[in-house]
């Protein structure tokens, strides 16, 4: 349909200048843009989403205006899966993809991205910092493990962050990425990486304003991920001893599966904090989604004054959610609802926005949602489901629930239930939760004999799920059996000295 725009978070996509469903002969003067926005790690702790406490006013103005997505579903709580899930609308199972760091071109070499279908469109596809996969904060200001097919122009942010990423606090020397770090910088919000990610996309929308040239642009923040780095104005927002942290004894992880037990004892030096620590951690967490809303807000404000708001769909949206000592466990990689459910927002100007939508969705549901708003045909390997027909109020609902998936483990969400199979046939254990008695997912009834029907029809569907995510689409082109990772070099702090044999000899301290 014509003269629609779709926001989507911690994704956010520009509005689409062009709605033709033709290949060929295209007038992109009348059509939509796509901003897309994405923050990495971040979770539903936003004031759209009813947080009593983080401070996100521009991320929540978004949704007041758009549809705010309240049953979202990444389809692997890991960074590198997720993103080329979403970014090809393939699940993992048809990717190959189930680690960071796998280059896309490696497991299936033909696929159409999302940036290459819009570029093949005419549209100008432009990243700025993290769509595909990245180690942060160690590969920012590169590529990290881009695709570089997917884009016509890429900027690489690199910010006072990564100069004085000594001074940051972690639970493990020099490790930032993979552990809990976190600080309260000095400085102003245009010298960090992300700030400067903002002020790129501001340059960028300014120059797609004046050469009328139509565009696909994907903006990356990197943060909330660690290290939770924001000015130290950010910090001032919150009361560290109004921060909760939920509590769990190890008897609770006697009444759920080993393997799930497992993702959330994996991190040793994260386990039992000291609760003034955790405080501190979690207050962290949020300053930086504030400051990452602020980044948003900058950016929003320049589309909208360039009038390209008015024809540019936008998304908003991130690759997976995030523990904050939920259930005993910091960070992502487990099934619970922490780390399976994303923020997503979607902003059409011409639609009737300000709507919340229940019904379950998936990530890799984007893909398709952006072509048929743009009216671009879908390449036939994409799986997702369009969200237009909700977005326009034909549905209510696209699907009926939402499958992610975490090493050999299956996890279905629907609207009332959720339920976890570990193994093949569940051969290592089920999960089954109620969120209308237990949203925060701690009574597992799977071994209520009560409630063995309901796991017996779940379990029915979950494994129809599950054949259907192991398909292979006939169009998708090679598809190579375990692709491998690419080799990485330690981690460098800047400023530490080493010797010839790559031995750190001299910490960085001022």
């Amino acid at each position: 349909m014509k003269n629609l725009c779709i926001y989507t978070a911690i994704i956010i996509t520009t509005f689409f200048n062009s709605c033709s469903s033709a290949d060929t002969n295209i007038d992109r003067f009348d059509n939509y843009n796509v901003l897309f926005i994405i923050a990495d790690d971040l979770n539903c702790d936003l004031g759209i989403y009813g947080h009593p406490q983080v401070k996100t006013p521009n991320i929540d103005k978004l949704g007041s205006r758009g549809f705010t997505f309240l049953n979202a579903h990444n389809q692997y709580p890991l960074c590198g899966p997720s993103r080329a899930s979403f970014m090809t609308g393939l699940y993992t199972n048809q990717t190959n993809i189930t680690q960071n760091n796998v280059l896309i071109r490696n497991a299936v070499p033909d696929v159409i991205t999302l940036g290459q279908r819009f570029r093949q469109q005419g549209y100008q596809s432009v990243r700025i910092g993290k769509i595909f996969h990245y180690d942060n904060p160690s590969a920012i200001g590169t590529s990290g493990a881009d695709d570089i097919y997917s884009w016509d122009q890429t900027i690489n942010p690199y910010g006072r962050d990564k100069l004085e990423e000594y001074k940051i606090n972690t639970l493990s020397e020099r490790r930032y990425g993979g552990t809990l770090s976190w600080l309260a910088a000095d400085g102003k919000d245009n010298e960090q990486t992300d700030g400067i990610g903002a002020s790129e996309a501001i340059k960028m929308i300014e120059n797609f304003a004046n050469n009328g040239h139509q565009f696909f642009l994907a903006v990356g923040f990197f943060r909330p991920h660690t290290p939770f780095v924001a000015p130290k104005k950010y910090f001032d927002l919150y009361d560290r001893e109004e921060m909760v942290i939920q509590k769990s004894s190890n008897d609770y992880l006697k009444t759920i599966p080993v393997p799930a037990a497992k993702t959330i004892r994996a991190k040793y030096n994260q386990l039992d904090l000291d609760v003034d620590l955790a405080k501190e951690i979690k207050e962290a967490y949020y300053s930086t989604v504030s400051f990452v809303d602020a980044q948003v807000g900058r950016v929003l404000q320049k589309l909208k004054e360039t009038g390209l708001d008015k024809n540019t769909i936008v998304v908003f949206t991130s690759d997976h959610g995030y523990h904050l000592g939920e259930h005993g466990h910091w960070q992502k990689l487990t099934l619970f609802e922490n780390a399976t459910r994303i923020p997503l927002i979607i902003y059409a100007p011409n639609m009737s926005g300000g709507q919340f939508v229940k019904s379950p969705v998936e990530l890799l549901d984007l893909y398709p949602t952006l072509m048929d708003l743009t009216e671009i045909k879908t390449p036939k390997h994409v799986v997702g489901r369009s969200l237009k027909p909700i977005l326009v109020g034909e549905k209510s609902e696209v699907r009926k629930n939402a499958l992610t998936r975490l090493n050999n483990g299956y996890s279905m969400k629907n609207n009332q239930h959720r339920i976890t199979m570990w193994g093949n046939n569940g051969e290592f254990g089920f999960e089954l939760y109620d969120h209308l008695s237990d949203s925060n997912e701690l009574i597992n009834l799977a071994n209520n004999i009560e409630f063995k029907p309901l796991l017996d029809s779940l379990t029915i569907v979950l494994n129809e799920r599950i054949k259907y995510a192991n398909k292979i689409p006939d169009e998708l082109g090679r598809r190579f059996d375990n692709p491998k990772a690419i080799n990485k070099a330690p981690n460098m702090t800047f400023g530490d000295i080493y010797d010839e044999n790559g031995k750190r000899i001299r910490m960085k301290n001022e």
